[in-house]
């Protein structure tokens, strides 16, 4: 079978797209994590009752539960997962500041490639079914 004649799998695009913006999230979240630490190192956790939990670890959490929800993209709760993910990086921004801006503008990201990959993807899903009755 040739490689025009195999069937594509049908809304791979818009997941390909949500999983590429919330890998690259999870970067940013990481550099995210290591200037909060950077900036004020000796900031105890954020919930007295548990010891560990401060700012650095919190967001390190959230860089890999951004890299996960990029790997879960084709679930059907993906996508909805990666918009708690950006709320999550969002409200990040209570510990390095920049994080609101740079939340906000991976948040507007991902609800354009969202937008794009739906379009992309019924376009190409009705561009396989007129070759197919062709």
């Amino acid at each position: 079978m040739t490689q025009q004649a195999r069937p594509r799998p049908r809304g791979k695009f818009m997941w390909r797209m949500l999983a590429t913006v919330l890998g690259g999230r999870g970067l940013v979240i990481f550099f995210g994590a290591l200037a909060s630490r950077g900036l004020d190192p000796a900031r105890g956790a954020v919930l007295p009752a548990i010891a560990g939990l401060t700012p650095f670890v919190l967001m390190c959490v959230l860089a890999v539960l951004a890299v996960v929800a990029a790997g879960l993209m084709r679930r059907p709760f993906g996508p909805a997962l990666g918009w708690v993910v950006q709320v999550l990086s969002i409200l990040s921004g209570f510990f390095v500041g920049m994080m609101f801006v740079v939340g906000l503008v991976f948040a507007l990201l991902y609800g354009y490639c969202q937008r794009v990959g739906r379009r992309v993807d019924r376009e190409q899903a009705a561009r396989a079914m007129t070759q197919q009755e062709n």
